[in-house]
């Protein structure tokens, strides 16, 4: 084979890898077209009152022609937790798909706890209800009867199995990493839609102890407690059960 026939076979091959390279980016980049990220839209507010509060997320967006997943990554402070188990109950109930990146101690007051983040995974939804509850705090100066706890909005990540590395296409979209699904322990790369950082944060009010009522409290139940114990000790003593 003469070296004009080579260079023309290698150069047809590369022309050929660099087209199929070339298409296999160019259907990457359509993974997502502007105006899909431009569809897109979050909200998120609270229902109920009390302690036990729902966290209703709702996520809008346009036609595609492949399944979108959507991954919500909340950040919340240490006045609120959530239950993994009450959530690991939920899964096999209605499917709602909640990850925590780590232990939460149930029982621990606000002053004990720290904060944490919960992955709340869309796959192929639009809504999520998302059950949280307010941890006890100190009580407050007299006439305080709650305080507020802030929760900020969520930031929101798409992705899709059609797409393998999705691109940053503008300044409002950034590429990230994040689990793959709510059991999976493997990372994903996701397009985080930086736009809708700031679509506004949700508070919740939770009940304090009045301070002024402490040393009352505490000697009303001592009260109680003592005489309680006579009253057994009494019974005991006369009929020798009780």
């Amino acid at each position: 084979m003469s070296a004009d026939r080579t260079c023309i076979i290698f150069y047809l091959l590369a022309t050929v890898l660099y087209l199929i390279h070339n298409g296999n980016s160019q259907e990457a980049d359509h993974c997502f077209p502007p105006e899909f990220l431009e569809s897109l839209s979050m909200s998120m507010k609270i229902t109920k009152a009390g302690f036990h509060r729902d966290l209703l997320y709702t996520v809008e967006w346009g036609e595609v022609d492949h399944d979108v997943k959507a991954l919500l990554v909340q950040k919340l402070p240490s006045g609120v937790y959530m239950d993994e188990y009450q959530l690991e109950t939920l899964r096999h109930d209605t499917g709602l798909e909640v990850r925590l990146d780590s232990k939460v101690d149930l029982e621990a007051p606000e002053y004990l706890s720290t904060g944490f983040t919960a992955l709340v995974f869309l796959s192929g939804k639009h809504e999520a209800t998302v059950p949280v509850h307010g941890r006890y705090h100190r009580p407050a100066d007299s006439g305080v009867e709650r305080v507020t706890v802030e929760l900020e909005s969520p930031r929101l990540l798409v992705r899709s199995d059609k797409c393998e590395t999705p691109r940053a296409v503008s300044p409002h979209h950034e590429a990230t990493e994040a689990p793959c699904d709510v059991s999976n322990h493997s990372v994903c790369s996701w397009l985080e839609i930086r736009r809708l950082q700031d679509t506004g944060s949700v508070s919740l009010e939770i009940p304090v102890g009045d301070s002024s009522m402490m040393l009352s409290v505490c000697v009303g139940t001592l009260l109680t407690a003592a005489l309680s114990c006579v009253f057994l000790l009494r019974s005991i003593w006369r009929h020798g059960t009780f």
